[in-house]
């Protein structure tokens, strides 16, 4: 099973303790294996320490930052072998990029942990989309 991550650029570094609890459990009681996640904003930056702590007890499980933009060659290296830059961005307008890097995420995951406290934004738009297609959701605002 698959899991992303959609919230706010702002999120509080609080939310921490209580995504750990969410990801040991869908890592244990839900197969979850695999992780895909942003790199526009502390959400992201919050659900990658979380997943590199758990690797340590959770050496089996997974995760890919999937990038928004085209890296270039000389901001590459060795380090970045756990980036995707999904083929479908190669022809999408950069303005519309992290919509469709989200869209991207949200089609191959079976799960959606959000953090999403305004109605509006890219953030919102896309567990709205997620909401549509189904996504098992697990709302952190919720807890």
């Amino acid at each position: 099973m698959t899991c992303t991550f959609l919230g706010h650029r702002d999120t509080p570094s609080s939310v921490e303790p209580i995504l750990r609890s969410i990801l040991i459990d869908l890592i244990e009681n839900q197969n979850v294996s695999l992780f895909y996640l942003g790199n526009q904003g502390n959400f992201d930056r919050i659900a990658q320490r979380v997943l590199l702590q758990l690797k340590e007890n959770y050496s089996y499980i997974r995760f890919f930052i999937v990038l928004a933009y085209r890296p270039s060659l000389k901001n590459c290296s060795d380090k970045d072998n756990n980036t995707i830059y999904p083929e479908v961005l190669e022809t999408t307008p950069l303005k519309y990029a992290i919509s469709k890097r989200n869209q991207w995420m949200i089609d191959h995951s079976d799960f959606v942990v959000t953090y999403i406290r305004y109605t509006t934004g890219g953030a919102a738009t896309s567990q709205k989309i997620a909401e549509k297609k189904g996504k098992k959701i697990i709302k952190l605002s919720d807890f």
